[in-house]
């Protein structure tokens, strides 16, 4: 006979039918600490129901570039004795916001500097040769100068 508390958990079968994401995302994961699990007496995985949102937000956050590393010290910040609460979340969005819109930024100059050129000046476009003569941006810098801020660090190695 189940407890209550064990009512509210989730196999890892349900757990990914429930979310979307295959049993090996999960156990993924999980072995990358931004899940927990319990094991039963047979040494089976069982999810606390709070799971399906930290799920949401790691696909989410993954989904828009943000690296796993980020994602899990996030998630180190939300209370693991309880189900986090609308206050932690927000808490958490709010410590995201500045990195959000930089990214945001990023993306708009990417998106309307692609077409033209990507600023690397690799000269390997024959529009490159109109936007960067003589590699002009080469001698400044490495990489997509056009497109990052080159008085911001390097935000990809992050």
């Amino acid at each position: 006979m189940s407890t209550p508390a064990q009512s509210k958990e989730f196999t890892v079968g349900q757990l990914a039918a429930r979310s979307g994401v295959a049993v090996s995302a999960l156990h993924f994961y999980e072995r990358e600490g931004l899940i927990t699990s319990r094991r039963t007496s047979g040494n089976q995985r069982r999810y606390a129901r709070d799971t399906l949102r930290r799920i949401a937000f790691i696909r989410i956050s993954a989904r828009v570039g943000i690296p796993l590393a980020l994602i899990r010290s996030a998630l180190d910040e939300l209370p693991s004795g309880r189900s986090p609460t609308k206050r932690d979340w927000a808490r958490l969005s709010r410590s995201w916001e500045s990195d959000l819109t930089a990214r945001i930024d990023e993306m708009t100059r990417l998106r309307d500097n692609l077409t033209d050129c990507i600023g690397c000046g690799c000269l390997s476009l024959s529009t490159c040769a109109l936007a960067n003569p003589g590699d002009r941006l080469g001698q400044n810098a490495i990489g997509p100068q056009r497109v990052f801020d080159p008085l911001e660090p390097d935000r990809r190695e992050a």
